[in-house]
């Protein structure tokens, strides 16, 4: 029976960029924030400069923030809060917290600022009980790529493996979503069964600490690795070998997207409500 892990986050992240904001001097120009999760993390990079790309092509200044660790939902709301304050024309943020965050969305609203979310929705019961809006939300379909995971293992595994998964934040949308679609996509098939799952948080570190485990047990490629988001350090691990897939997202274009959508909610256009930015399967021998 083949023995596999399914890490529903990304794994393979290394350390970048400092946090911080970018900025620039002229207020004259539309200012949109960008509220990231973190910038401790390639996915998260990607979008930023996707987000910039749109700005620098739409003349609006862009302002980047981010908390620490992508957990911190306090921190994430106190920057809101904070933006909001210092006056910013309209806010794509990143939910650290699909239910925690909606306060902050309120408060947006009510400051007349437009609201564009990107990569994990709004809780949908404690934005409705609250009132809170968003003009667009913009991501991956996260349930359909648990089942792009589903379907490979299936296949790879002729139908009988041994499952570990490393979930995201319990309760989180985006890792629940991925958790839910795997599920359902290994449900008719009853050779392949979880054996374990248990919460990394999101944290490089804690995903790492499984991986490194593998490698130390000597179980490379018997415990066969597919990670979510394919980043660069990801996609280098499939080619040696010490991964076998990674569902890939795009988070440059979730960061183009956001900032033209959030151009458009302050010029009156209309916007898309719901922006699915494509998956793809990334395995040895794929760039």
């Amino acid at each position: 029976m083949t023995r596999m892990l399914i890490p529903v986050l990304c794994l393979m992240a290394a350390t970048a960029c400092n946090r911080g904001v970018a900025t620039t001097s002229d207020h004259a120009r539309p200012r949109i924030a960008l509220v990231l999760k973190t910038l401790n993390n390639p996915f998260f990079n990607d979008m930023q400069r996707g987000a910039q790309g749109a700005a620098d092509a739409l003349g609006v200044e862009l302002v980047v923030q981010a908390a620490e660790r992508e957990t911190d939902v306090e921190r994430q709301m106190q920057i809101v809060e904070n933006l909001i304050q210092s006056g910013v024309n309209a806010l794509a943020l990143t939910p650290s917290g699909s239910k925690e965050v909606v306060p902050a969305v309120v408060k947006a609203n009510h400051a007349n600022i437009p609201v564009v979310i990107v990569d994990t929705r709004l809780d949908d019961h404690a934005a409705s009980e609250a009132g809170a809006h968003a003009a667009s939300f913009i991501g991956s379909d996260n349930y359909e790529g648990g089942r792009t995971a589903a379907k490979f293992v299936v296949e790879r595994s002729g139908g009988k493996a041994a499952v570990g998964v490393l979930e995201g934040i319990p309760g989180h949308e985006t890792g629940d979503s991925r958790l839910r679609g795997f599920r359902e996509g290994i449900a008719a098939t009853p050779g392949v069964r979880i054996v374990a799952s248990q919460p990394a948080n999101w944290e490089r570190d804690q995903g790492f600490n499984v991986i490194e485990a593998i490698r130390a047990a000597g179980k490379t490629g018997a415990i066969r690795v597919i990670g979510f988001d394919a980043v660069d350090d990801a996609r280098k691990a499939i080619q040696d070998g010490t991964m076998l897939a990674s569902v890939a997202q795009f988070p440059g274009e979730m960061g183009r997207v956001a900032v033209e959508n959030a151009v458009k909610t302050l010029r009156g256009e209309p916007v898309q409500p719901d922006v699915k930015v494509r998956i793809e399967l990334v395995t040895k021998g794929d760039k």
